[in-house]
């Protein structure tokens, strides 16, 4: 499947399908699951999805872009690909949700309870997620999103950022794009999932 049409590619097939993008479980389900099995690279994505670019981020909204982290050689691990939903400025910056840090059962978990934040169901192009810390922090069914809160520096962006569509927001979270530089998925993974019950 060529990396310029896997979104077009998934969300034709799950229309056909009878599958409208983001607004049943069911379709959520649908989407989550093709994508999952679906090979393609970030890499190839940012290469070839050109109409996508963005010069900035926008709160509430989803991109995918390359990271060069400051203190890569102290971090234990990181994630050169991000895929965040960004949250609020920050100083030299942005806030952003990466959701690679969470296996794909708590991205789902997370991921449904954000759809509670959407500003419309209209799922287009003005939808945007209605996102900030102090919601994050203060409601309970929000706590996985601890792992995923990061801090990036604007530059150490090392490509253009990608946008990702509402109505593909479910496809892009459960593509496997995520890179993880000094650790495995598994390994990042598990400290998550400790970081949450803490």
């Amino acid at each position: 499947m060529p990396a310029q049409n896997v979104f077009d590619n998934l969300l034709l097939q799950g229309i056909r399908s009878g599958y409208a993008p983001a607004r049943e479980q069911e379709a959520r389900n649908w989407y989550r699951d093709k994508a999952q099995n679906t090979k393609v690279t970030a890499e190839s994505i940012l290469q070839k999805e050109r109409a996508r670019y963005r010069q900035t981020v926008k709160p509430g909204r989803m991109y995918l872009f390359s990271y060069d982290p400051k203190h890569k050689d102290t971090l234990p691990f990181y994630d050169r690909y991000p895929l965040i939903f960004m949250v609020d400025t920050a100083k030299d910056g942005f806030y952003g949700l990466n959701l690679h840090y969470l296996p794909h059962r708590l991205r789902a978990k997370l991921m449904d309870q954000l759809y509670t934040l959407v500003s419309n169901q209209k799922y287009d192009e003005k939808t945007k997620l209605r996102l900030s810390y102090d919601i994050l922090k203060s409601a309970s069914k929000f706590r996985y999103f601890k792992p995923c809160f990061k801090h990036y520096l604007g530059n150490h962006v090392r490509s253009r950022f990608i946008e990702i569509l509402p109505s593909e927001w479910d496809i892009a979270c459960f593509l496997p794009l995520q890179k993880f530089m000094k650790a495995t998925s598994q390994e990042v993974w598990k400290q998550s999932k400790e970081l949450i019950k803490s």
